[in-house]
């Protein structure tokens, strides 16, 4: 333009006549460059230049677009040009699988398209700002790509546009309220992309919009009313699959008269449900937190075709007023709180095809008014509370029905034969009622039926003939009935049989060699029946899709079929409970999809070292109570989900594979009663997910480790009956929640921990037959709620502790075949101890079978010349010698003490504040014997060592030679004396009674 003007300034002056022309050819030649730009030839090469940046290979039908075709622009595969400039107007390129970007195209010479559409390709990258160059555009559909990053603000220049997509892209950022501008637009499409919430105020009303889809995004503001009750044209609104919140505004949808379909399903809105669609046809607010009752006033609205509340919170009754909607077609109130009868009204919906009331608390029987619903198609009740039978005249009137679905009820009485009538039924569900009586035969007549289920009824009687007959029948479950009879040969029939399941039935005979040609078996389940014999030898071998196969609890004989798992898809075998016998399947090695495995209680052999392989999906194996003979593999540990491992009960050998470690979803590991040998598996400690932990009945030896007290999870431990060495390795704050501990029948040595006491032990603990001395820690006495306690067989002394008495939860314990002394509690559970409880101590006295009765308050039970008295039985005790007596002995025999204590000290190198005691015991030892003690203690402690802890001597040894022998009870006096003397001369301190307990003792 600056030079035409310059041109101007420098022509002579002419007469206005003259001058008008000149300018209009100076304007016109001002316009020259821009027409270049938009000429046909401008577009054509523009056209071929984007073409050629495609990066996949442009389709065959753009062949056209070629620069040996420039001159037939306007006949290009899809082209349109304005008929009268002859440049492009329309670029259509829907649905051709193109793969592209828009950052190739060049906008300038398309100033006048006015359709653009792109829809249905796999376009990518950004929408480039120079779109909104094209100022004529009415039609802009970008949906069906893959756009990604914002909407460009300069969208809004787009002044002239009335359709827009960007429908199901892969867009973001937040929504430019510049769209806002497009005041022209009755179509906007921005649903399926990742938009978030924009600044709703900026918004403008857009009253010419009908049509606004904002579905799946990422909007999290509250209900934007103030924008959308301004689109009085709105016909259709769609903001589902958000996560928009709030309360509605009743106003919201006031001035919204013309709102034909409402979607805000998939939201977080709660609150009321919103009303005032006065020509609503679609009202589709499911899977939200709606609340309340469903407004009466619904029924107002007449023209509702369908109706979605699903998965809400609503409650109270299903409006009778439903039954004014003449027009409804789809009612879905599933997944509420709904608590009322079904209303009679509801079978005035003559046009439901589809009617969903499940999951609610509806109760009551069927109205017979619903043999009103000739067209109903779908008819889904379950999950409900209700109850009585099936009318025969509304299966009568059902007769379009394709799904049936009544289960989860309290439906009683027969299946009605009329369910025979319903030949276009697809699915019929009617499990978990009480229908009792047989299955009606007319149900073969269902010939379209697809699935079928009648599971956990009472239904009894044989399977109908004529139900084999259904060959489009792809799923038949029957299981949990009362059903008997045979599976017939005519089962082959059944050719589009996956899913058959008829366990915990009564059914018997054998199965039928057919099932083995049932190609598209996929889950085979007959498990808890009486069926017998032996299991079809090709069984498996025509069916490569089976994932599921159970012959559990059966009487099941032979062998396995060897193509049992031929197609390697199994997921689930058990064929546990039966008597089948040989060695397991080759083929099982190589199932690695496998996740539950079965084999227990048959009498399965053959050497399992290498039967499995690595199975990464496997969460449970039980190959319990078999004769399976061999080694754990080290691939176990590769099976990395295993939660359950139970293999007890066989003869596998070896040692436990430290892989087993790996295991760290293991719950459950018993190998009890085989014959694995060598320590303690390392690493099994670190289990830290670890419940049971079962390896009794095994050749393990070495000590138990302490890392076992780290596993939070244990509540039951048993390592009982194995040659497990050394001292109980609890400490504090370990064992956290064990329940159940056995360790019995080990080597186990030392004391018992007092820490024991603090476990939450409830029902047993077992330390018996091991060699564990010292006396029972009265801490045991906190195991309130322990129901069984053994620690019989050991090298125990002392009492048993009174505060036993109040263990109000032990209904069996075993104190038998120790060198426990003193009198059995009277108190509490010991008022009526178990026989043989306290058998083989013979320091002890009560009125329990195997002990005498106790005499002066002091138990035992011994005769002079042949009473035993244990040298380091834990007695607590000491002849109760007058203080002077023993203060002058004490000083008068001052060098031989020394010389004991001296002894003493050699043996234990520690001086502790027991020192009273052990004088008390050698004194109380010298007045009875007539001499010093010294030589006796000294020969009974190496005698000890050699014996073990069992040295044992006469009490006529041991008494005064020079005085007559004492009887009766004298005898037991002097026994029992000599007996809590030695208890307190231990050569270890920590043994010894205190002086208060043994005065406490003999005052008693």
């Amino acid at each position: 333009m600056s030079s035409s003007l310059n041109t101007m300034k420098a022509l002579p002056k002419l007469s206005p006549p003259f001058l008008l022309p000149l300018l209009l050819h100076i304007l016109f030649l001002s316009f020259l460059p821009l027409k270049a730009t938009t000429s046909p030839a401008a577009q054509a090469e523009a056209l071929i230049a984007w073409k050629n940046s495609f990066s996949s290979r442009p389709p065959p039908s753009l062949d056209s677009w070629a620069h040996t075709n420039l001159k037939n622009l306007c006949n290009w595969t899809a082209i349109s040009c304005n008929p009268i400039s002859k440049t492009v107007s329309q670029i259509d390129l829907s649905n051709l699988n193109i793969s592209a970007s828009l950052t190739q195209f060049n906008f300038t010479p398309f100033s006048n398209l006015t359709h653009f559409n792109l829809n249905a390709n796999n376009f990518s990258g950004p929408i480039p700002s120079a779109i909104g160059t094209l100022s004529k555009l009415k039609t802009l559909d970008l949906g069906n790509n893959l756009f990604a990053q914002e909407i460009p603000e300069e969208i809004g220049k787009l002044t002239n546009v009335d359709y827009l997509s960007f429908f199901n892209n892969s867009l973001s950022g937040a929504i430019p309220y510049q769209l806002t501008n497009l005041q022209k637009v009755q179509f906007l499409l921005l649903g399926g992309n990742y938009l978030k919430t924009p600044d709703w105020s900026k918004f403008k009303s857009m009253p010419l919009l009908q049509y606004l889809d904002i579905f799946l995004n990422s909007l999290d503001s509250e209900f934007p009313h103030k924008f959308v009750s301004g689109c009085k044209n709105l016909t259709f609104l769609d903001l589902s699959q958000n996560s928009l919140t709030g309360e509605i505004p009743e106003s919201a949808f006031t001035n919204l008269g013309k709102l034909q379909y409402l979607n805000l399903s998939n939201n977080q809105f709660q609150g009321p449900l919103p009303t005032s669609f006065l020509k609503l046809k679609h009202l589709r607010l499911a899977q939200n937190r709606f609340n309340g009752p469903i407004p009466k006033g619904i029924g107002l609205v007449s023209g509702l075709q369908r109706i979605d509340l699903l998965t809400n919170s609503l409650e109270g009754e299903v409006p009778s007023s439903i039954g004014q909607l003449r027009e409804l077609q789809y009612l879905d109130l599933r997944n509420n709180s709904l608590n009322s009868l079904i209303p009679f009204e509801l079978g005035f919906c003559t046009n439901l095809t589809y009617l969903a009331l499940a999951s609610n608390f509806l109760t009551g029987e069927l109205p017979l008014s619903l043999s009103g619903l000739t067209n109903i198609v779908e008819l889904g009740l379950s999950g409900n509370l209700l109850s009585g039978p099936i009318p025969p005249s509304l299966l009568s009137s059902w007769t379009e029905m394709v799904s049936l679905q009544l289960q989860n009820n309290s439906f009683s009485g027969n299946i009605p034969p009329e369910m025979g009538l319903l030949t276009k039924l697809h699915v019929l569900y009617l499990y978990q009622n009480k229908f009792t009586s047989l299955i009606p035969s007319e149900i073969g007549n269902l010939k379209d039926m697809v699935d079928l289920d009648l599971s956990e009824n009472q239904l009894s009687g044989p399977i109908p003939m004529t139900m084999w007959s259904l060959t489009n029948l792809q799923s038949l479950q029957l299981f949990s009935n009362n059903l008997s009879g045979t599976i017939p040969e005519e089962i082959g029939n059944m050719v589009s049989l996956a899913t058959f399941d008829i366990n915990t039935n009564e059914l018997e005979g054998e199965l039928p060699k057919n099932i083995s040609l049932l190609t598209s078996l996929q889950s085979f389940s007959v498990f808890t029946n009486k069926l017998s014999g032996g299991i079809p030898s090709n069984f498996g071998k025509y069916s490569p899709g089976l994932t599921n196969v159970s012959f559990s609890n059966n009487s099941f004989s032979g062998e396995l079929p060897p193509a049992l798992c031929s197609g390697f898809a199994l997921q689930a075998l058990t064929v546990n409970i039966n008597n089948l016998t040989g060695s397991l399947p080759e083929c099982l090695r190589n199932c690695s999809a496998l996740s539950r495995v079965r084999f227990d209680g048959n009498q399965f052999t053959g050497n399992i070292t290498n039967a499995f392989g690595v199975h990464p999906s496997l969460e449970f194996i039980a190959l319990t109570d078999n004769q399976f003979v061999g080694t754990l593999s080290p691939q176990w540990g590769k099976c990395i989900n295993i939660k359950d491992m139970r293999m007890g009960r066989n003869k596998i050998s070896g040692q436990i594979p430290p892989e087993l470690a790996q295991l760290t979803q293991l719950h459950y590991l018993s190998l009890e009663s085989n014959e694995f040998s060598g320590q303690f598996p390392n690493g099994i400690g670190n289990l830290s997910l670890l419940f049971e932990l079962n390896l009794s009945r095994n050749h393990l030896t070495g000590s138990i480790p302490k890392s076992l007290g780290t596993l939070s999870k244990l509540e039951h431990l048993d390592l009982s009956d194995n040659s497990f060495m050394g001292e109980i390795p609890i400490d504090p704050g370990t064992f956290d929640k064990l329940t159940t501990l056995n360790l019995s029948h080990n080597k186990l040595s030392g004391n018992i921990p007092e820490e024991i006491g603090n476990l939450k032990l409830k029902f047993l603990l077992d330390i018996s037959s091991n060699s564990l001395s010292g006396q029972i820690p009265s801490d045991l006495a906190k195991l309130t709620q322990l129901e069984v306690l053994n620690v019989s067989n050991n090298h125990l002394s002392g009492a048993i502790p009174s505060a036993f008495s109040d263990m109000g939860s032990l209904i069996s314990y075993d104190f038998s075949h120790n060198n426990l002394t003193g009198a059995v509690p009277t108190r509490g559970i010991f008022r009526k101890a178990p026989a043989n409880a306290f058998a083989g101590n013979s320091g002890m006295c009560g009125a329990s079978e195997g002990l005498t009765a106790c005499s002066s308050g002091k138990k035992s039970n011994m005769n002079t010349n042949k009473i035993l008295i244990g040298v380091f039985v834990p007695v607590c005790g000491l002849l109760l010698i007058a203080a002077a007596v023993a203060l002058i002995l004490v000083f008068r025999k001052k060098p031989k003490l020394l010389y004991v204590e001296t002894k003493k000290l050699a043996f234990t190198m520690r001086v502790t504040d027991k020192s009273d005691v052990f004088s008390f015991g050698v004194v109380a030892l010298e007045i009875v014997m007539g001499r010093h003690p010294g030589e006796m203690l000294e020969s009974l402690l190496e005698a000890s060592k050699t014996l073990k802890g069992n040295a044992e001597l006469l009490l006529k040894d041991v008494l005064d030679q020079r005085l007559e022998p004492p009887t009766g009870e004298l005898a037991e006096a002097v026994a029992f004396v000599v007996t809590l003397a030695l208890a307190c001369a231990r050569p270890r301190p920590e043994l010894r009674p205190t002086m208060r307990y043994v005065a406490q003792e003999l005052s008693a």
